[in-house]
């Protein structure tokens, strides 16, 4: 091998590694550059998918003609206390503050009964006369009572007179005086016997004659629900109520409450009632009562109503059912239940979004009762939501979007 061939060995040795070098480089980017090439196509079109889909789903605004808009009902919401009830069911009971029971005072013969079951009384009404040997009995010691008060009185004038004239002894004026003050007692308390029997202690008619019938009035305005007494019948002192009077203004609704829920309740809570004979009525009440005890059995309690009833329809006997709202310091935004609607799992309401014009929004809500639910987002106070009429504007809003 001659010198001059040796460097032209080397120089290609030496530009071998460049070339290879290179050649690894290029590649690559080569491969990047074509794989670029070949992805974006995909990625715009799913990205223009993803843009066409969403477009599909954004609510659109639903514009209501002047007859269109006469068949919804829109509702101004406000922050007001949230209506959580408790569910009790009771029974109308008869108010036994506002009863009366009438008892024949002493033996006698029921008269003149003049008042039959369901009859409106007022307070002083004569029922029925009784007659009674009693009455006449005690009568007649009233008038014997005031006679010898005349003569105590007549004999006390006369002898303080003589004993002025010092023809009378001191024994004797105490004595008169003393009989005087024992007549004023006795008058005083035959009088108070009359009273007990209904009677006048001070007739404007002849005081000297005697009486043997007393008048048996009403001490309650109110409604005959029971009598138990015919005329002419003779009754004792011993027997059950004879006529039952009961003040149907007012009644007691008794309701079971469980022992794990008697602290949420107290005297003056307030309730509303309802009863099968009238469903869409709700009667006003207030918690007047609770028991001292819990049943050993059903592990309840009793719980007493006071229900205004000026109407009378509540009517004793009558189950009931008890809403018992639950105090609540916090104050809660609330729509109507009918102004929701939930698609693939979402709940949404209409909320005004201009002169006859609506946007489904979606919202979070949460149980509040029966007719209204909690809102916990989607909804500020002041907004207005469509809360009747949902139905029509989701129809409007389908046919918008499949045109």
């Amino acid at each position: 091998m001659t010198k001059s061939q040796t460097p032209r060995r080397v120089t290609r040795v030496a530009w071998l590694p460049r070339t290879i070098a290179l050649t690894c480089v290029a590649f690559p980017v080569a491969i990047g550059v074509a794989g670029c090439r070949e992805t974006t196509p995909a990625v715009r079109a799913s990205a223009a998918e993803s843009d066409r889909h969403e477009a599909a789903h954004t609510p659109r605004r639903v514009h209501l003609e002047a007859l269109q808009l006469e068949q919804v009902r829109v509702e101004a919401l406000s922050s007001k206390p949230p209506a959580d009830r408790m569910k009790l069911t009771g029974t109308v009971e008869f108010n036994a503050d506002r009863m009366a029971k009438l008892l024949p005072p002493v033996p006698g013969h029921v008269q003149n009964l003049t008042v039959n079951v369901g009859d409106i009384v007022h307070k002083g009404d004569v029922l029925f006369v009784l007659n009674s040997r009693d009455v006449a009995a005690a009568t007649a010691d009233h008038l014997a009572s005031h006679k010898d008060l005349e003569l105590a009185q007549k004999t006390f004038a006369m002898t303080q007179d003589l004993f002025e004239h010092q023809a009378a002894s001191r024994i004797a004026l105490e004595q008169a005086t003393s009989e005087l003050a024992k007549a004023k007692a006795r008058v005083a308390q035959t009088e108070e016997g009359l009273q007990v029997l209904g009677l006048d202690p001070h007739p404007e008619h002849d005081p000297t004659t005697t009486q043997s019938q007393i008048p048996v009035r009403t001490p309650i305005d109110g409604t005959v629900i029971e009598r138990s007494v015919t005329n002419g019948q003779f009754v004792g002192p011993e027997n059950s109520a004879l006529v039952t009077i009961a003040d149907l203004s007012s009644v007691w609704v008794q309701g079971d409450i469980f022992e794990r829920d008697l602290r949420h309740i107290a005297i003056g809570q307030y309730a509303e009632v309802t009863t099968a004979a009238y469903p869409t009525d709700r009667f006003g009440a207030r918690v007047s009562r609770i028991a001292s005890v819990v049943d050993a059995q059903t592990r309840t309690a009793k719980v007493r109503l006071l229900v205004a009833n000026p109407d009378g329809r509540l009517k004793p006997g009558m189950f009931a059912s008890i809403a018992l709202y639950l105090p609540d310091s916090g104050s809660a935004l609330t729509v109507p239940a009918r102004a929701v609607f939930v698609e693939d799992g979402r709940t949404f309401a209409y909320v005004s979004a201009g002169p006859q014009e609506f946007v489904r929004r979606e919202i979070g809500t949460v149980k509040s009762d029966r007719d209204r639910l909690r809102v916990t987002r989607g909804i500020e106070p002041g907004e207005h939501v469509v809360s009747d009429g949902v139905l029509l504007l989701r129809q409007l809003e389908s046919e918008s979007e499949s045109r």
